[in-house]
């Protein structure tokens, strides 16, 4: 599954027909330069989970939340917010063209990604309802508060109940959100697809804990962006100290296992975690 979405995604990257001289090349940069695909692989996950004969409709759904996603890094990583030289590996947007050029990509990326979702060979109401999924994870009521949040705030120091909403809606809505839209094209009941949504709310504050405590322990090389970043933030390594930090990641873990003891997505999140969380 994974190395067929891979193909369909290097052949499928945002383009358009310009005399601009870079234009298509710089929407390309950070997609190109890889990515774990986390998001998408808890798309394609749960669906070949609960209906894996659906699994090739969900890959335009798995590509719009990458484009978002994308989208979201580029913008978090301009000199009006952190300012970082380096993403996934190689110079972010603004420092391999100039801030304009990132900019307009990441408005860019945004936008496909909507426009791909509109496409994508779903039922009607599947489609409208992953729209309204991703809409409401990657907009103001998920990613853009939460960045807002983070913006404002930093070098005011938040307690652990503000610290989670803001990553529960930076980090966490996109990645529930990504696990919803999975639950809705493999035709989940509501309750269902509501129960997978709050997991992955979870998973996501996980998700965030282990980057902060990467943040503080890894190397720039091991990670592919700036570390030791997270100095004025507020991070989970800030406030609970690094040890306090991986306490609260295993103990977020261990709480989602358990719920999914018995579940068809016991294996697919056990192997992520596994991956990319330890």
């Amino acid at each position: 599954m994974r190395s067929d979405f891979e193909a369909y995604f290097a052949a499928n990257l945002p383009s358009v027909a310009s005399f601009h001289p870079h234009f298509n090349e710089a929407l390309a940069w950070v997609l190109r330069a890889g990515g774990k695909h986390f998001r998408a692989q808890l798309v394609l996950g749960v669906v070949e989970a609960y209906a894996p004969e659906k699994v090739r409709s969900a890959f335009d759904v798995a590509l719009a939340v990458e484009l978002l996603h994308t989208y979201s890094l580029i913008h978090d990583d301009l000199p009006a917010m952190d300012n970082a030289p380096l993403r996934r590996g190689v110079a972010t947007l603004h420092v391999k063209y100039d801030e304009v050029t990132a900019i307009l990509a990441g408005d860019a990326l945004n936008t496909e990604a909507f426009l791909v979702l509109a496409r994508a060979p779903l039922d009607e109401k599947i489609r409208l309802a992953c729209v309204e999924t991703l809409g409401f994870c990657g907009g103001l009521n998920g990613m853009v508060i939460g960045q807002a949040v983070d913006c404002f705030f930093e070098k005011k120091p938040l307690n652990l109940e503000e610290l989670k909403f803001l990553h529960a809606k930076k980090t966490g809505a996109l990645i529930a959100g990504s696990m919803k839209m999975g639950a809705l094209v493999a035709g989940l009941s509501h309750e269902e697809c509501e129960w997978i949504f709050s997991l992955g709310l979870k998973l996501g504050l996980a998700f965030q804990v282990h980057d902060d405590v990467l943040d503080a322990t890894a190397t720039t090389e091991a990670v592919g962006k700036p570390v030791l970043n997270d100095g004025v933030k507020n991070s989970f390594t800030n406030l609970l100290g690094v040890e306090g930090a991986v306490d609260f990641r295993d103990s977020l873990e261990k709480e989602i296992l358990a719920e999914l003891t018995g579940s068809p997505l016991f294996g697919l999140v056990k192997g992520l975690i596994e991956k990319y969380l330890k």
